[in-house]
């Protein structure tokens, strides 16, 4: 089974979280699942590395990501892929950014994450996220 590294970015302005709803794809079991932005890690990329060329080519965001924002790691084994997901907290400087990919977005606070249809990998890390003293 195909085994995929990825990145994705807890990415928080102003107290709230973006949770980006991903669109349809190849794998209907994830359509319109809301996730954490972000996507495959490339040969030769560190993790943070490749949140950023992520962030960028999806949002046009330009941030500074290193291991002192990593949060957390998940394995997840879909129906037709296994992935680990390494997820990073990102302070942004604004709330602006271009949706360039996904069907939709929600900046929701922390104790509404539970209320997103999120995809299954993710769930994980929004219930440490709920469960954690403060986004701040």
């Amino acid at each position: 089974m195909k085994h995929l590294e990825v990145v994705g970015g807890i990415l928080i302005f102003k107290g709230k979280i973006l949770c980006m709803q991903r669109n349809v794809g190849k794998y209907e079991y994830l359509n319109f699942k809301y996730e954490f932005p972000g996507g495959k890690v490339e040969a030769g990329e560190n993790h943070p590395q490749a949140l950023m060329r992520e962030l960028k080519e999806e949002m046009d965001l330009d941030l500074i990501v290193s291991e002192t924002n990593y949060f957390d790691k998940v394995s997840y084994q879909y129906p037709d892929f296994e992935i680990t997901l390494y997820c990073y907290l990102c302070h942004l400087p604004s709330g602006h950014f271009k949706q360039k990919e996904h069907a939709n977005y929600k900046w929701v606070s922390q104790k509404e994450l539970h209320t997103l249809d999120w995809a299954p990998a993710d769930c994980p890390i929004v219930k440490k996220l709920e469960e954690w003293i403060s986004i701040e």
